[in-house]
Order: structure tokens, then sequence, then C-alpha cells
């Protein structure tokens, strides 16, 4: 007993900060620089490419996931990730004035996708050896609440005051530098509130447990898994439609009229996406952990699919009609929020399963990789798509892609309780 308490006091002080802090860098490289390169001309088909070629180092993270566990601490290894953070933001702020902003930004930004993935490691790797099952499973709406919060800051908050200062200093580029500048400082106070705030408790028995014992082990006992080919399918289709509409849901509200958008200001959107998109994704998140947590991942899967994919239905209609009605606009964004923080608990929880056992650490970044590539490739391709179809047709499309992982639900296989939380064995 007192070996759980110990392992899970506190966690409320940590958990939260810690996963908006993984959250903020990733949503800057793949879903904020969406917006700055829109605004700053770049063309659909290059953005849509080059920010999903951002997303590469999520997808090659197994790589060096073993070297993460094998070396130091989880603790060390993300401190140092999001220091790393923070100055590369800076470095892109400082740069986007220059003629070189387009590649030499693209360049600091790799840097921090690079550190980015290499602090959800050890973010995650230190959430599962710090608290209990029963805790993780508690926490896993927590947890993905918090992460979505910084996504929608990255989306939301930050975007509007990138709107603001574009306003003020009509002038898009320094209006960006400044809005990126104030990112990395506030990557920098919240690696100093993680630096005091997260418990410094991984014990040499605790890491070596978790530890693989080799490089080559790590990835074999992975693949070796059961059913690993439909799972590693599923995991690659789960966000098929969704990673589309998200790579080009906001340049279709910033675009002309005449070119199928709806004309939004960047102050708009984020008004939207950082008020009461905040509170429906909140909602959604901590709604889906609870279920799981009473029911088990069986009973709520499919309805969590649906609640991902069914907005996808309501951007076509936009689309289609055109509306320029802001409530209407405003409320295809509140469903997708809802659905999003609904349908993406139950996905987090499937990944916990599929990297059950030993080296779960190692595990969870190789699922978390299929997870990346899938959306990697899913919106590299958006932008293209987009501009060969429109965004009326583009949606529709968006809509039929999330069919695949519904014919590959039945051929998972995992336990009908798993994240039931009377059913989870403590540590």
């Amino acid at each position: 007993m007192n070996k759980i308490i110990k392992k899970d006091k506190g966690a409320w002080a940590w958990v939260p900060p810690l996963y908006f802090t993984q959250g903020l860098p990733y949503i800057i490289v793949i879903g904020l620089s969406t917006i700055m390169y829109k605004r700053l001309g770049v063309s659909n088909t290059d953005l849509a490419f080059y920010t999903s070629l951002l997303g590469l180092p999520w997808v090659l993270k197994p790589l060096w996931s073993p070297f993460v566990d094998l070396k130091s601490t989880k603790r060390n290894w993300f401190l140092s990730m999001q220091l790393l953070i923070a100055i590369t933001l800076l470095a892109v702020g400082f740069i986007l004035t220059s003629d070189l902003f387009f590649y030499g930004s693209l360049t600091f930004f790799f840097i921090t996708a690079i550190a980015s993935a290499t602090n959800d490691i050890a973010t995650d790797g230190f959430y599962m050896l710090s608290l209990t099952e029963k805790k993780q499973s508690f926490f896993v709406g927590i947890r993905n609440t918090s992460y979505r919060l910084a996504v929608i800051t990255g989306s939301g908050l930050i975007v509007i005051l990138a709107g603001k200062l574009e306003t003020y200093y009509g002038n898009n580029s320094k209006a960006w530098s400044i809005t990126i500048i104030v990112t990395a400082l506030l990557m920098l106070l919240l690696t100093i509130y993680n630096f005091f705030f997260t418990p410094n408790r991984e014990t040499p028995t605790a890491t070596k447990k978790d530890a693989p014992d080799s490089f080559k082990k790590v990835f074999i006992s992975f693949f070796k898994k059961e059913n690993i080919g439909f799972t590693i399918a599923f995991i690659l289709s789960y966000r098929l439609g969704e990673s589309q509409l998200g790579k080009m849901a906001q340049p279709f509200m910033l675009d002309e009229k005449k070119l199928g958008g709806l004309e939004l200001s960047t102050e708009t959107i984020g008004l939207m996406h950082g008020t009461i998109g905040i509170l429906m994704l909140v909602i959604g998140g901590i709604l889906g952990g609870i279920l799981i947590s009473k029911d088990g991942l069986k009973k709520w899967l499919l309805p969590m699919m649906l609640s991902l994919n069914i907005p996808n239905m309501f951007y076509a209609l936009l689309a289609i009609t055109k509306t320029t009605n802001i409530i209407a606009i405003t409320g295809v964004v509140i469903i997708e929020q809802l659905g999003y923080g609904f349908g993406f608990t139950a996905f987090l929880i499937y990944l916990l399963y599929v990297a059950d056992g030993k080296s779960k650490t190692s595990h969870y970044a190789i699922a978390t990789g299929f997870m990346a590539l899938g959306a990697m490739l899913a919106g590299a391709i958006s932008g293209f798509i987009q501009e060969q179809l429109g965004y009326s047709l583009f949606f529709i499309w968006v809509v039929i892609a999330a069919i695949p992982s519904f014919i590959l639900l039945k051929y998972i296989k995992f336990p009908a309780d798993f994240g039931k939380k009377t059913n989870i064995v403590n540590d």
C-alpha cells in the first residue's frame, strides 16, 4: 500500500502541466505552422506537404526510444528536451522577418520536432513508471484533456494573439515573429515549472524493470505481439479522415470565398478554437476517460470512433452551402472538438493496451510512431487533394477515408474490460 501511495501522490500537480508541455510544441510545429505559413502566403500544397513532413520525427521516434530507456532518467530527458524546444522556437521567431523565413523556419521547426518527439517518449515513460495502472487509466482522460488544451492554446489563443498583432502592425511577418517569440518564452516557463514540480521517483529498480535488454529485442518483442498486423493497420487508419481534415480545416476558414473558403480573419479562428472549443474538448476528453474507466474499452470504442469522424460531414456541409453564418461555423467547431476529445480518448487507451508488458515505454513509442505515420501521410497529401477537388469534394472524401478503420475494428483484439477501473490490478 505504501508503494502505491508514494507512486501516485501529487499526480494532479504534475500530470496536467507535463502533458500540456508535451502538446504545445507538437501543435506549434504541426498545426500553428500551417496557419502561419498560410498567412505568410504559402500555397496549400506546400504548407500541407512540408508541415506534414515535420511530423517525421514522431514517426521515427521508436528508433531512438530504446536509447531513452537505457541512458539517464526519463525526467532528465524531458527537461533537457523542453529547454531545447524553447531555444529553437526562439530561433524561429527571429528568422521569420528575414528573406530565408520559409526554409529557415522549417529547419528550426524540424529540430523542435525531434526534441518534441523525444520529450514525448520520456514523458509517456515517466507517466507509466510514476503511476499505478489504476491511476494511469483514471488520468488518461486528464492527460488527454491537458494535451488538447495545449493544442487549443496553440491553435486558438496564440492564433488570437497573432491576429491582433497582424491588425496592430499591418505586417504579418512581424506579427508572427513576435507571436513565436512569446510562445518560446511560454515554453521556457513550463520547463521551469516541470523542473520544480515533477517528482524524482525513478528508482533503479523501476528503471531497470522498464528498460529493454537491447535495441533489437525491443523491436522484435513489439512485432511478436498477438495479432500485430491488424493492430498496426488499425493504428494507421484510425485518424485517416480526421488527419486530412485537421490539416485543411483552418486554411478552409482562412481562404478567400472565390477559392471556396470562408474568408474568416485570423483572430476569429483563434476565438472559435480558443474559447468554446476548449470547453467542448475538455468535456469530451474527461467524459471519455470516465466512461471507459467505468465500463471498459470494448463498450465505447465504436461510439468514440463515430464521434471522431461524424463531425467531418458538417465541414462538407459548410463547404457546399458556402455559409457565412458565424453561428453555424462555430457550431461545427464545437461538435468537432467535443467529438475529438471523446473519440481520441479511446485511441489513447488502446495504445496503452498495445504497449502493455515489458519495455512499455519503447512499445508505446513504437505504437504512437505508427499513429504519427498515418497522420503524416494523410496530412502530406491533403493539400494536393484539396487543390485538385476543391473544398466541397475534399471534405466528402475525408468522410469516405474513415471507412477502413471501421472495417478493421472487427479484426482487432483486446480484453473487453481493458481500462475498466475495477478490473485493473495495481503495480
